[in-house]
């Protein structure tokens, strides 16, 4: 067995830790996942890093070897003693307990650049399943002061972030990452990688975020709007998606929309291209 292995069963034993479920917790242990995900995210000693859902501490050690500080935000209060005497010698290590979304992570990042004089904000995380949508939106949608975000994921979820808007698999997600951020797919990982095993595959994917977003629109809101209620129904047409909605606009007035700017009125939103989008939400303003 190798020796993050035997790291994380003594840990286990010696803390009396069985994950938990609720938090989706499955501990990383094969080494080569945890060198490509370091290596993916590029981090030197000029750079802040913020990782998520640390647990035991497995990956936070890595990131201390190269970063110039490490802050793992940890919703589970039997990991922060852990994680505490773990890297206690190390003075580029703080933990915080609290749930990432209820974070204010632009005021943390804005102090610890400060004070430290670090040059770059990067995310690494094994983020847990069940909320990785909900976190990769946050760090996207606040505009956060960050170069990347390396995680692991559901394979599943990877496929949707990673994809290119109008490819078959895309969603609304797909869109709203590909208008913060490129995206890049790092390595699949099997579940025989973790204790205990997940049932799912998961994948390590980078983003990088843009320095601005990849369309331009003159109303955010209502673009994204418009993405989710297309989505929402995504069986049907966009025409009807967006008619049938709440947007309170009336099914002769998007056909003339999509009329007007030459796009088929019988498309899917899974098809149309994020500037098609675009194009539509500055008309439905």
């Amino acid at each position: 067995m190798n020796e993050i292995y035997e790291d994380t069963k003594f840990l286990m034993k010696k803390y009396g830790i069985k994950a938990n479920k609720k938090l989706g917790q499955n501990f990383l242990i094969d080494e080569n996942v945890l060198d490509n995900i370091v290596n993916a995210s590029e981090i030197n000693k000029n750079d802040l890093v913020i990782e998520i859902g640390p647990g035991l501490g497995t990956l936070t050690k890595k990131l201390l070897e190269k970063a110039g500080k490490v802050i793992s935000i940890e919703l589970d209060e039997r990991m922060i003693n852990i994680l505490k005497q773990r890297f206690f010698m190390y003075n580029s290590f703080e933990v915080i307990y609290k749930d990432v979304l209820k974070v204010n992570l632009k005021e943390l990042i804005q102090e610890n650049k400060k004070d430290l004089n670090l040059q770059k904000v990067k995310i690494v995380a094994n983020l847990p399943y069940y909320i990785t949508t909900s976190i990769i939106m946050k760090l996207l949608e606040e505009k956060l002061e960050i170069e990347s975000i390396t995680v692991m994921v559901q394979k599943e979820v990877a496929d949707r972030l990673v994809a290119f808007p109008g490819q078959r698999n895309s969603g609304a997600i797909t869109y709203t990452v590909y208008y913060y951020a490129s995206s890049e797919e790092v390595m699949e990982v099997p579940s025989n990688c973790f204790i205990p095993e997940p049932e799912v595959t998961s994948k390590i994917i980078k983003l990088n975020l843009r320095k601005e977003p990849i369309v331009n629109v003159t109303d955010e809101k209502r673009f994204f709007e418009i993405i989710k209620v297309a989505f929402m129904q995504r069986r049907k047409t966009f025409l009807n998606a967006i008619s049938n909605s709440n947007l309170n606009i009336s099914k002769e007035k998007v056909e003339e929309i999509l009329k007007n700017l030459n796009i088929n009125t019988k498309i899917r939103a899974e098809a149309l291209t994020i500037e098609q989008i675009a194009d539509i939400s500055k008309v439905l303003k």
